[in-house]
């Protein structure tokens, strides 16, 4: 089977699979949504773009696919840590401003990464793609 595609699944489900056992241990119980939760330990966003790039470099070199990659990262990561978290952050603060003035609205936020679930995405996403390459 092609080396990139299982690096990009493994690391972006294996990060997903993190976060679930992560939440069980939290909370005890999962639910459906937390299948599909955004936010938390560890970034699967993160393992799956740096699983993509790294394991692209490894197979390619610096191609042009590579370079690619490299930019979507780059975009996807400071998303996931920046542009998500502080939107994240406004849901919350909007949430507390319906309930204090008691508006009856039911509203849904998702929280972006800290820097460290990005940066332990990006591990579990770089170790990932250098296993496959082994392989």
């Amino acid at each position: 089977m092609n080396k990139i595609l299982l690096a990009v699944l493994f690391a972006g489900f294996g990060a997903q699979l993190v976060k679930l056992i992560a939440l069980w241990f939290k909370h005890k119980s999962l639910t459906i949504h937390d299948l599909f939760v955004t936010g938390g330990m560890p970034s699967s966003h993160s393992a799956f773009v740096v699983s993509l790039t790294t394991i692209i470099y490894l197979v390619e070199g610096a191609s042009t696919a590579f370079a690619i990659s490299l930019v979507f990262a780059m975009i996807v990561l400071r998303d996931a840590y920046g542009v998500r978290r502080t939107v994240g952050e406004e849901g919350l603060l909007l949430q507390k401003v319906i309930k204090k003035l008691k508006i009856k609205k039911s509203t849904h936020f998702a929280m972006g990464h800290t820097p460290l679930q990005v940066a332990a995405g990006s591990v579990i996403g770089f170790v990932v793609a250098w296993l496959v390459f082994l392989l």
